[in-house]
């Protein structure tokens, strides 16, 4: 233990010696900042940039709060498990280390939900639009000319408008479209807009508006089951911390100096770290199904 405190301490001096100008703190956050930078995925960088547009991004404060708390938790449970400064160090750190991938699921999570609200936006104002130009790219036009929707959504659509003009169809543009957001909203509008337009369907008043009334009945059940599932995860996230609490009743049954002396064996140690690292993959695995599934698609 000695040795191991001795050589953090060694690699803490080079590293701030290596950068005098700053301090410790600011050093390491520099490092890693420039570390994520470098191999985080394009796709986390834009969620966390929509994030921030949105206002829902975390303060300083927050990440040092997070940090503290997935490092605490972690390096208690361990301890109460092993009885060990060094497990309890080790598994700190391995906590710390998936905050980035725990924000970057809460990150796509924001990501998702605005671009859900983007593309019902898309999809009843294309209706209403059609219902005045009876054309769907003079639609598509009035919608990008009004300037209620923002990116990445109005781009896709000025490059639906280009593509239509392009081919002189709509069935690449329709395509487009729903491949990149397969939405049942949006596949279902593009195919009755496909239908109107190739087989000259008539009385599509009728049709447009049984389609916005299934649009707002799609959009109420998303959102009375994301309210649903936000109070489910809670109470997951509370069963899955009350699962590591079950080695006190090991310990209340055996008694603590039995539990220590049989946490000696190698096999014993064994199970107890595949107890902790299949309930943190449970942890994991729900939290990203939380994250990720909006019941929207």
């Amino acid at each position: 233990m000695e040795l191991v405190i001795m050589l953090v301490t060694a690699v803490f001096i080079f590293m701030y010696r290596k950068d005098p100008g700053s301090a410790p703190y600011k050093y390491f956050t520099n490092m890693a900042s420039t570390v994520y930078e470098k191999y985080a995925p394009y796709s986390y960088k834009v969620v966390k940039e929509k994030a921030k547009e949105l206002g829902q991004d975390y303060t300083m404060r927050q990440y040092i709060v997070q940090v503290a708390l997935f490092g605490g938790v972690a390096a208690a449970i361990a301890f109460l498990y092993f009885y060990s400064l060094l497990w309890a160090i080790v598994y700190a750190v391995a906590a710390i280390a998936f905050v980035p991938y725990v924000n970057f699921l809460r990150y796509k999570r924001i990501y998702n939900e605005y671009i859900f609200e983007e593309v019902q936006i898309y999809c009843t104002n294309v209706i209403m639009e059609f219902n005045t130009s009876q054309s769907f790219v003079k639609s598509l036009e009035g919608v990008k000319e009004s300037g209620i929707l923002e990116e990445p959504i109005a781009g896709d659509v000025k490059t639906m408008i280009d593509m239509s003009y392009a081919n002189g169809t709509i069935d690449e543009a329709l395509k487009f479209m729903s491949d990149k957001y397969p939405f049942y909203m949006v596949k279902n509008m593009h195919q009755l807009f496909l239908q109107i337009t190739n087989e000259g369907a008539k009385d599509s008043g009728e049709s447009l508006e049984n389609m916005m009334q299934d649009i707002d009945m799609l959009v109420e059940g998303v959102y009375r089951d994301k309210m649903d599932r936000a109070q489910f995860y809670q109470k997951f996230v509370v069963y899955g911390l009350a699962l590591y609490l079950l080695v006190m009743l090991m310990q209340f049954l055996l008694g603590q100096a039995s539990y220590i002396k049989m946490i000696n064996e190698w096999y014993i140690q064994l199970i107890l770290h595949a107890v902790i690292w299949i309930n943190s993959y449970f942890l994991l695995s729900g939290t990203k199904f939380y994250n990720e599934d909006i019941s929207a698609e």
